[in-house]
């Protein structure tokens, strides 16, 4: 004698099936990621570019142009934030800063992921977080040449302050 199912068991169990890994997996983690390919250039090309983590510790260092995977998460709960800075012989250093947001596709877990995709999945895949900005181009300005001047000033013309502040030369 065969065991036979009733038919309507088998569209309920599929559905079931589905519920709980919807429900065991955290949404952003499903639609999201959590490493991020960066492109990083500058005007000049050729700058020096170093890259810091939110602890200060340098992760990269090589020259525009280039790319790198970069982490949206530094740990259970927190954002990935970055410094790049930027320098070159000739330009102003700039440094810029890189945060991460809070992905989107993370309070789908409101619906279908659950509490376990949104205290534990998410946050620990560290999807829960998105790097906005994959493709960066940073602009360098020039130094601006100093040039020295010789200002001569009469010291009865000066302020009692100005005059207070000035030291006899030997």
């Amino acid at each position: 004698m065969k065991f036979r199912l009733p038919l309507f068991t088998k569209p309920l169990a599929a559905a079931l099936l589905g519920a709980a890994v919807l429900t065991s997996s955290g949404c952003a983690t499903i639609f999201g990621r959590s490493n991020y390919d960066v492109t990083i250039s500058s005007n000049p090309v050729g700058s020096n570019l170093s890259i810091t983590d939110k602890k200060g510790k340098e992760i990269y260092r090589g020259v525009t142009p280039a790319t790198l995977k970069l982490k949206s998460s530094a740990g259970y709960f927190s954002k990935a934030e970055y410094q790049l800075k930027f320098n070159k012989d000739g330009f102003e250093e700039q440094v810029i800063p890189l945060t991460c947001k809070l992905n989107g596709w993370y309070f789908g877990n409101l619906l279908i992921g659950g509490i376990v995709g949104m205290l534990i999945i998410d946050p620990a895949s560290g999807a829960m977080y998105t790097l906005p900005e994959r493709n960066i181009n940073q602009t360098l300005q020039p130094k601006q040449a100093q040039t020295a001047t010789l200002q001569i000033l009469d010291y009865n013309n000066l302020s009692a302050f100005q005059q207070a502040q000035l030291q006899k030369i030997k």
